[in-house]
């Protein structure tokens, strides 16, 4: 076993067929892995979600996050592209499960793939996160503090995004979800809504929200981080996917 690892920019076949850049991280090792979609967040596909995606690599996975903005601003800056992006109200959703569902299939046609695949998103991707994971059949699925999922955005929101909670009834597998206190979007009450719906259609979830901690919590480089909320996050992201991407199909 090594904890060597590789990363590069590749391309990927993305909704409708679309040709879309991506950022793929391994481990370079036999596995066989189980594999993980990681989708960013709204201001886009830069250096710090890039950086998540070779910590899952570092922890035995194979790792993708497609960037989402290809088509709207190729070759930008993530900050001019979510600029972009962001004046025309975001990506459409059956775009991003398109291109979602790309990246999946190219993880499970990797040699070392397991065949097994989860979806992780932050902010803006834990909500799409969620839709993905309902409107495709992954493994696993992680909403880490996903807004707008049992409400809409409200008007002046650079994000045109409606409910998605509506789908709840067809997600696909087991869902973690991590959430602040503080969090405003969502709020407790908004993932207590959640929980109560998902409750209802009998899915298998785990929901945890952590106090002192708002919006953003794992994100290093703002100052919405909070260490320890953080690291709680990780230790059950590790757990989670642990036990639904770990092993092969077929097997326990």
């Amino acid at each position: 076993m090594t904890d060597a690892i590789r990363a590069e920019s590749v391309t990927v076949a993305g909704n409708g067929g679309d040709e879309i850049e991506a950022y793929l991280a391994q481990p370079l090792a036999e596995g066989p892995f189980g594999a993980v979609v990681v989708i960013h967040h709204f201001p886009g596909y830069d250096e710090e979600t890039k950086e998540i995606t070779r910590k899952f690599a570092d922890h035995g996975y194979l790792a993708l996050c497609p960037n989402l903005y290809s088509r709207e601003a190729p070759g930008a800056a993530p900050d001019e592209a979510a600029a972009v992006v962001r004046a025309q109200g975001g990506v459409p959703d059956d775009q991003l499960v398109g291109d979602v569902d790309g990246a999946a299939t190219f993880l499970k046609g990797l040699p070392s793939s397991n065949g097994k695949v989860g979806t992780i998103g932050y902010c803006s991707g834990g909500r799409q996160s969620f839709l993905a994971a309902c409107r495709l059949t992954v493994d696993a699925a992680v909403d880490c503090y996903g807004a707008f999922v049992v409400v809409g955005a409200p008007e002046g929101s650079p994000l045109r995004a409606g409910p998605v909670s509506h789908l709840a009834a067809h997600l696909s597998c087991p869902l973690l979800g991590l959430f602040g206190a503080e969090d405003h979007n969502p709020s407790p009450e908004q993932t207590a809504e959640l929980e109560a719906i998902l409750t209802a259609h009998h899915k298998t979830f785990e929901f945890h929200t952590f106090e002192g901690a708002g919006h953003a919590f794992f994100a290093t480089n703002r100052a919405n981080y909070r260490p320890e909320a953080a690291g709680a996050g990780w230790s059950g992201i590790w757990d989670f996917f642990g036990r639904h991407l770990s092993a092969a199909p077929g097997r326990a």
